[in-house]
């Protein structure tokens, strides 16, 4: 787990991306992009309301696939009308949540999710 400070779960994969170039020619974009993708299973974007109370804007899944230099993602939540909605993505690695007691299908499919 870290913190990262980006405008949205995307910038901040990209962020995650880039930085490392920042140490100089001893890595490159081939060995960072796919080890980011590898690494990182979700990103949880968190922002300010107007009154200073943080709360969740998206969450993305990493699912582990890069292509062309990119990372795929999927949306698990995105935020529509100021309100946290589901998305069509799933997280990676569903017997790591299973493994601590989550059950990932019955928690994301919950009917208060539903638009």
């Amino acid at each position: 787990m870290c913190t990262l400070h980006a405008n949205s779960a995307r910038e901040a994969v990209t962020k995650m991306c880039t930085l490392p170039l920042l140490a100089g020619e001893n890595i490159g974009h081939a060995f960072v992009v796919p080890t980011v993708a590898a690494s990182v299973d979700l990103v949880v974007h968190v922002g300010s309301d107007p009154d200073g109370r943080r709360r969740v804007r998206e969450v993305v899944a990493v699912p582990g696939r890069a292509e062309d230099g990119v990372i795929e993602l999927a949306d698990v939540f995105t935020t529509r009308d100021g309100q946290l909605v589901r998305g069509t993505g799933y997280p990676p690695h569903a017997e790591r949540f299973a493994a601590h007691g989550f059950d990932l299908p019955a928690l994301l499919d919950d009917a208060r999710w539903r638009g």
